[in-house]
């Protein structure tokens, strides 16, 4: 039976969210500095150019968690903001002609890439929970052979439906 493998799966994600927000309570903006960070979330995903010098380092929370952390490190070595970027506005920001790396740095690593040689598509699945909801949604973006989005779409994580 696969219920014991949902719990477990829940039980790890519930895991790393209390664990994220405990480490993002205990760094404050401004004070906090990047020495801080990697001591609390540990070496980022992916580190990109941010604005004015500023670095953002990626933490990735998927396949199984709800959640990718971009976090804003100034170009003094401070803290300037955390954000957790899987939300419905950030899903709005995707809009078509958007580049594969423009998905990237705005959404983190996606859950899943699966490639549909015959349609000439790739899609990129990030696992995300809506505010205010307990049901975790899929968000898919597409892309063309040519690594631009053609189209999104938000539906049930069929992962989760079979289990």
């Amino acid at each position: 039976m696969r219920l014991p493998l949902v719990f477990a799966a829940i039980a790890l994600s519930l895991g790393l969210v209390a664990c994220d927000l405990q480490n993002i309570a205990e760094r404050e903006p401004g004070v906090s500095t990047e020495a801080d960070v990697r001591e609390k979330f540990g070496q980022p995903e992916a580190v990109w150019d941010g604005e004015d010098g500023a670095q953002v380092y990626e933490y990735n929370r998927q396949p199984e968690g709800v959640v990718n952390y971009m976090i804003t490190i100034g170009p003094d070595g401070r803290l300037l903001k955390i954000s957790q970027v899987l939300t419905e506005e950030n899903f709005a920001r995707v809009q078509t002609g958007m580049s594969m790396e423009q998905v990237r740095r705005l959404l983190g690593k996606p859950r899943a890439t699966t490639t549909y040689a015959l349609k000439g598509e790739t899609h990129y699945d990030w696992r995300f929970q809506p505010a205010n909801s307990t049901e975790m949604l899929l968000f898919t973006a597409v892309f063309n052979s040519d690594l631009r989005v053609v189209r999104t779409m938000t539906g049930r994580d069929p992962d989760l439906e079979r289990r």
